[in-house]
């Protein structure tokens, strides 16, 4: 939906399952249409749409892309952004590492990209700025070479040259964003600050960059990492790097004591990924591949250390005795919206883990969930002075 100051709010839709084409049509025309419904009043309403591979392919047949936007006129909707994060299958079988393969070291991963953006340009209203968020490079077990480093830079410059050109030939502004998380390539504000001057050092003076790469800021991932919103906002700004979208996500906080680590066993599934980072009362960090890891190896200790965990939790969820949340991070993150409204202009909110979440935290339905998202994110954005706008 459209927000003041130019904003334009969303839910990504990769929270339901569909790799081909006709499985997310579906899902939209099941789940989305019902959100929008209960919250869009009968004004436009955006959709952060997600593809697969496959998807992508399927919908860019000519014939298919042209029902397709038959089917958003319809029904007042409008695609602002794409999640180009997950390239195969999301939901239902084990994703864990392998969501972030094939990576920028691959053509399979720049042809994606290029893809996706060459969808979006034909989709993407009169006036609207156009994003696509994609995977922080790679995962660090994946790299081992400084070929390999190359080999990625190389490929985002290469799509950055596909992003540039595509954007003059439609008069559309368009963008990716590297989406930094726990672990990967581009973990931390300062990882990413450093990739970008490698990027500006491979071509000097190419003032392409800052215009059409910039950073996929997910409130989950940077509050994990313990970082300060304010801080790593700063940074960005600081360096000339786009944000190009926001995920409005929460992680799970805790104090790992025994009852807690119980507790924690039904949020360990073998479908995605968990990181945990441990911050111990003299502020080092410890990291952890995976929640089971994190269960089996941490040793209780005095004073409890702060875990803070990558799954997104509804964001909407309240505390409770056990379970904290970093929805502190994000209200920093719209403090931050708030002093500076050109920061970003694309919000999504991000709740992919839907069927892995355990029954005391879910809603009665997906379409419960999303509907109490947009609610409790609305009140939030307008408690910080942005309001609906059509």
């Amino acid at each position: 939906m459209k927000l003041s100051h130019g904003l334009h709010l969303a839910y990504c839709t990769n929270i339901h399952r569909g790799e081909t084409w006709a499985e997310t049509l579906d899902a939209l025309q099941r789940y989305t249409l019902a959100v929008r419904d209960r919250v869009a009043s009968g004004a436009a309403y955006a959709i952060g749409l997600r593809l697969s591979d496959q998807a992508s392919r399927e919908l860019s047949d000519p014939a298919a892309l042209k029902e397709f936007r038959r089917w958003l006129d319809e029904h007042n909707c409008y695609v602002f952004t794409i999640n180009g994060f997950p390239y195969g299958k999301f939901h239902g079988v084990r994703v864990k590492e392998q969501v972030y393969a094939p990576d920028w070291t691959t053509r399979e991963r720049l042809e994606f990209t290029n893809r996706l953006f060459d969808i979006l340009a034909e989709l993407l209203p009169d006036g609207v700025e156009g994003s696509v968020s994609t995977v922080p490079c790679s995962f660090k077990e994946f790299i081992h070479a400084d070929d390999q480093v190359k080999a990625m830079r190389d490929n985002l410059w290469q799509c950055v040259d596909h992003i540039a050109c595509l954007s003059e030939r439609a008069g559309k502004m368009l963008h990716l964003g590297l989406e930094p998380e726990p672990l990967c390539y581009l973990e931390t504000s300062a990882e990413t600050v450093l990739f970008f001057q490698q990027l500006r050092a491979d071509r000097a003076f190419d003032e392409r960059l800052s215009r059409h790469l910039g950073v996929n800021y997910d409130t989950c991932h940077l509050a994990v990492e313990f970082e300060e919103p304010a801080h790593a906002l700063a940074q960005f700004r600081q360096n000339n790097i786009r944000i190009s979208k926001i995920h409005l996500s929460s992680a799970l906080k805790v104090r790992p004591t025994a009852e807690t680590r119980a507790a924690l066993a039904s949020f360990a599934d073998d479908v995605y990924f968990h990181q945990v980072i441990e911050r111990r009362l003299d502020g080092t960090l410890r990291r952890y591949r995976d929640l089971d890891v994190a269960l089996a190896k941490s040793m209780l200790e005095e004073p409890l250390p702060e875990w803070r965990i990558h799954f997104h939790i509804p964001l909407h969820s309240e505390p409770t005795p056990l379970f904290q949340n970093t929805s502190d991070h994000i209200l920093g993150v719209l403090q931050a919206l708030h002093e500076f409204p050109d920061l970003c202009h694309h919000l999504e909110m991000e709740t992919y883990t839907w069927e892995v979440i355990p029954e005391p935290m879910k809603s009665r339905s997906v379409v419960d969930q999303l509907t109490s998202e947009y609610q409790w994110t609305l009140d939030k954005l307008g408690r910080h002075g942005f309001e609906r706008s059509g």
